[in-house]
């Protein structure tokens, strides 16, 4: 397996394995997952060196393509007052991207490790 297609299958899994965590890995949205991973695998061939920013720009366009069909995810485990809230991914592009609550200013989870609702 190449390094192009190691960092996408590990990117998948991550994302996988985020969602699988919060019970919202139904087939339609394992598609959403597929369609990331093919938009990025064109994305990391244009520019190899950005394979290691892969995941988190997976799970960015899953979030994305997840608000605009289903609402937000993940929803923030840390705030419990005020109006419900996703966590982000951060670095915004850049290695070992983690889940973060911007408003308690607290990384939740890594991306791929995310607890279990």
């Amino acid at each position: 397996m190449t390094p192009l297609e190691q960092s996408l299958h590990t990117a998948r899994a991550q994302v996988m394995a985020d969602l699988t965590a919060r019970d919202v890995a139904d087939p339609g949205i394992v598609s959403i997952v597929e369609d990331a991973v093919v938009h990025r695998r064109w994305w990391v061939e244009q520019w190899p060196d950005g394979a290691e920013y892969v995941t988190g720009l997976i799970a960015q366009d899953v979030q994305d393509a997840l608000l605009e069909k289903y609402g937000r995810w993940p929803l923030c485990p840390v705030c419990h007052e005020g109006d419900p809230h996703a966590l982000e991914v951060e670095p915004e592009l850049g290695p070992d991207p983690h889940w973060v609550c911007t408003k308690a200013v607290v990384a939740v989870a890594p991306v791929g490790k995310l607890p279990p609702a």
